[in-house]
């Protein structure tokens, strides 16, 4: 793993900054596909996704660059994570040639979005009571389930549902994915109402027996939770780009306001009591990033295993240094942090996302305790 950047890499951190900050920044109610597209037409959407499919041919280390730099000039994109990092990464790993060629270079232009359902309401983050269904009728699949939390279904054109089956030879249910169309029959999505500033909304979706043709199911039947976590390691690792360029937003912000903002005769920031918890905000994002940039770089090897691992800490690491940069940035700027005109308010909830999804920090401590360390389970 390289421990300093490329001058290659670099040079797209730049290209994309000055690209997010010179484009409006987008608030809740928002229309952010101009930006999408926009995105889409420079190849940062698609970087990650094969060049024979119409992508940048990169991984998923330049994909969380390019999220991180937008999230950085205040211009995220949530569906990032979702549409190019976990439906793009299943389908090109796993997809049949007839599903790469129909969605890969749709979701590389910007053209076509993918959403992703895996969580239900009675299973939290035990992947094992997923309740979702599928079962084989004729020659077609009958999906039937629920699905919670779900990011962006009213804009997407299908989405990538995480169901499971009936392995013949054990009796016993194995995960599978699906694409569902939006259109499809008996698939009915209900806004959830969030107490969160974000373009894209949340849905639960309900699955009455939709039917699905053969070619729905994505990859084996019988690969199971090996197609799962080759989408769930760049969730992790996007989600970890997604709170680091929050956080460096926030900390930039107050960073300024520090360095103008004069009370006692000097700018706020030459007081230690200022300075040195914005300096420990920018040392802790610093050192998440770069377990990002490892988890992205195994992930990118094909260490599904490693990249397990480092991907969990990476999101942990990122989503607590984001909402200690996020509550020091409105510390430092006092009653003004509360105010629209600053718009770091809306930080405070968001930031807080990244803790809780699309795994908690307590799964994640869970995880690493068990895998890593060997300590055993309560559950």
């Amino acid at each position: 793993m390289p421990l300093i950047e490329s001058e290659e890499h670099k040079a797209l951190r730049e290209a994309v900054a000055s690209f997010a900050r010179n484009h409006p920044r987008t608030t809740t109610g928002t229309d952010n596909r101009h930006f999408w597209q926009e995105a889409a037409k420079l190849g940062y959407i698609g970087v990650n996704l094969p060049e024979a499919y119409g992508g940048g041919g990169g991984g998923i280390t330049e994909l969380s660059l390019v999220l991180e730099e937008m999230g950085a000039a205040g211009n995220p994109l949530l569906m990032m994570i979702v549409s190019p990092a976990i439906c793009g990464t299943v389908i090109s790993r796993f997809g049949t040639e007839a599903q790469k060629r129909e969605w890969l270079p749709a979701l590389a232009d910007g053209s076509r979005l993918m959403a992703f359902g895996i969580t239900e309401p009675d299973a939290g983050s035990n992947s094992h009571r997923i309740t979702t269904t599928a079962r084989r009728d004729g020659g077609d699949w009958l999906l039937t389930g629920r699905k919670v939390f779900v990011s962006g279904v009213d804009i997407a054109d299908a989405t990538l549902i995480v169901g499971r089956t009936e392995d013949a030879r054990t009796g016993k249910l194995k995960p599978c994915l699906f694409i569902v169309p939006r259109d499809a029959e008996g698939f009915q999505r209900r806004p959830i109402d969030m107490e969160l500033t974000s373009v894209e909304k949340q849905f639960e979706l309900v699955l009455d027996d939709v039917r699905l043709p053969a070619d729905a199911l994505v990859g084996d039947e019988d690969a199971g939770l090996l197609q799962l976590f080759a989408g769930l390691n760049p969730e992790r690792i996007m989600t970890a780009a997604f709170a680091i360029g929050m956080g460096r937003h926030a900390l930039a912000r107050a960073v300024e306001y520090a360095r103008e903002r004069i009370v006692w005769k000097v700018p706020i920031g030459a007081h230690q009591a200022i300075a040195h918890p914005l300096a420990q905000a920018h040392i802790e994002l610093e050192t998440a990033r770069l377990m990002m940039q490892k988890a992205a770089h195994l992930c990118d090897a094909g260490d599904d295993i490693g990249a397990g691992e480092a991907a969990n800490m990476a999101k942990y690491a990122a989503g607590e240094a984001c909402v200690k940069a996020v509550d020091q940035a409105v510390h430092t700027l006092g009653g003004n942090g509360l105010t629209r005109e600053y718009g770091l308010a809306p930080l405070i909830t968001a930031a807080r996302v990244s803790r809780i999804a699309p795994v908690s920090r307590e799964m994640i401590l869970n995880y690493v305790s068990h895998q890593t360390l060997g300590l055993p389970k309560s559950y």
